[in-house]
């Protein structure tokens, strides 16, 4: 069975943020992940992993105004100093909490900038980005997201994530495969990820349509959690979907992905 780690930005939202590391440990997960840590402190957010016994497998670098719909700014040529000092604050809590890896959302297209400056400006911030996060020993990862989400978001396959890794050129840029992105824009998922599998640091669920619970939509999850024990992914699973009802009356899903496991491993 894959490894799980409880998204705590959707998972539990009907608690404070930090009671929630307390909601996931009861739920069996062993992992948590979360968009962004920068509202509280380092200590904060490090007490509650030790409480719980609990690893922060990922977050992501600040990403602009998102109470005001940004979503990310590394495709924005006048925010490039703002880029790069968020990835200075990330990786000061990256080191604090243990966090092997952060994930950076490029943010919407520009209007008005020629293709080719924003696309410069993308490539420039990443390899900024990889470089800074290497001597941390940490990896970056880029995230493709669906049109219909997020219209306008820059960065929206599998392919051209692939192609973008390739122009910047850092041993430790890879992918976060959001399973829902990535059936709503290409589909062919169990194929998709066992052909570039060395080339992705981390997965994420949700089904589809509604971005609720796996079982709840037309993904075929008992087959894809099989599918990547077969393939041997040795990454965690990021749960970030938003649960139909509370968080712990829609983990039927997990109990039946445990049943399955021969070692009834814990998430």
């Amino acid at each position: 069975m894959p490894r799980f780690a409880a998204n705590l930005t959707m998972l539990f939202a009907d608690v404070p943020f930090l009671d929630r590391f307390a909601r996931a440990a009861a739920a069996g997960f062993s992992a948590v992940e979360f968009l962004f840590p920068y509202p509280y402190r380092p200590a904060e957010l490090r007490a509650q992993l030790d409480r719980h016994r609990l690893d922060l497998v990922l977050h992501n670098l600040p990403a602009g105004n998102w109470d005001g719909g940004e979503r990310g700014i590394a495709c924005l040529p006048d925010r490039v100093a703002e880029f790069r000092s968020g990835v200075g604050q990330a990786i000061e809590y990256a080191k604090s909490l243990g966090v092997p890896r952060l994930n950076c959302l490029i943010g919407k297209t520009p209007e008005g900038i020629a293709p080719a400056v924003v696309h410069d400006t993308v490539v420039t911030n990443l390899r900024f980005a990889a470089g800074e996060l290497a001597k941390a020993g940490v990896e970056l990862l880029i995230e493709p997201i669906n049109t219909f989400d997020i219209p306008g978001f820059y960065l929206t396959t599998t392919r051209q994530a692939l192609e973008l890794a390739d122009q910047v050129g850092a041993p430790n840029l890879r992918i976060q495969y959001d399973v829902y992105h990535a059936q709503r824009m290409e589909g062919e998922l169990a194929a998709t990820i066992a052909r570039h599998l060395p080339r992705i640091g981390h997965i994420q669920i949700a089904d589809n349509p509604g971005r609720n619970e796996p079982g709840t939509g037309e993904i075929n999850y008992r087959f894809l959690f099989a599918h990547l024990d077969r393939i041997a992914y040795a990454g965690h699973v990021g749960c970030e979907y938003k649960p139909v009802g509370t968080t712990e009356a829609g983990l039927g899903w997990l109990a039946w992905a445990q049943s399955s496991s021969p070692s009834g491993a814990r998430a």
